[in-house]
């Protein structure tokens, strides 16, 4: 009769996510998992099989629990262009207020694994798809109810969104306050 397991694998995988997200996958080393998680090397592969296993659990629990975030909020009743300005500013206040100025995991794996692993690319690739949706979405929206010009590309502009996003998650690892990031918010807002 095997030993019960001695930790939580889900409470795992939530230290874990937090170690990948703040160190990227590459600079994240078994030592850091074990640390983390307080477990013995043993245990780690004995759960999870490989770095890259755990990873992957990381990752769709990010997913699953913050990339999710945007997206309800995109999707409540309200005016459009509030909807909108709530979301982009909400994801400014987060990065901002991190300590550690983790950003996007998601954006942070395209960067780093985006073409070079096949399952985080997948992975990635599938949020920001999912995200652009509902941005898409809340732009048909607003143009059914006048709150965007209805002669626009409900599909270009949700592509401007998302890409506007990715680049806002970026700039706000390095920014020293959220001066150029509200200019962005105004002007895109402006530009719909």
């Amino acid at each position: 009769m095997g030993r019960a397991k001695q930790f939580d694998p889900d409470v795992a995988v939530e230290r874990a996510m937090q170690v990948f997200w703040r160190k990227g996958y590459g600079a994240t080393s078994p030592q850091d998992l074990v640390d983390a998680l307080g477990i013995g090397k043993g245990s780690l592969y004995n759960a999870f099989g490989s770095k890259h296993a755990l990873f992957e659990l990381a990752l769709r629990r990010y997913r699953d629990e913050q990339a999710v975030q945007l997206i309800e909020l995109l999707e409540r009743p309200g005016p459009v262009p509030v909807r909108l300005r709530e979301a982009l500013e909400l994801l400014v206040r987060m990065d901002l207020d991190d300590p550690d100025r983790k950003g996007c995991m998601a954006v942070n794996a395209a960067a780093e694994l985006g073409g070079v692993d096949q399952v985080a690319t997948d992975l990635v690739r599938r949020m920001l798809e999912r995200t652009e949706s509902a941005f898409q979405a809340l732009v048909e929206e607003g143009q059914r109810s006048g709150q965007i010009d209805p002669g626009r590309d409900a599909r270009k502009l949700a592509s401007l969104l998302l890409t506007t996003m990715i680049g806002m998650r970026l700039t706000a690892r390095t920014a020293d306050g959220p001066d150029r990031l509200n200019r962005v918010v105004d002007a895109l807002l402006d530009s719909l």
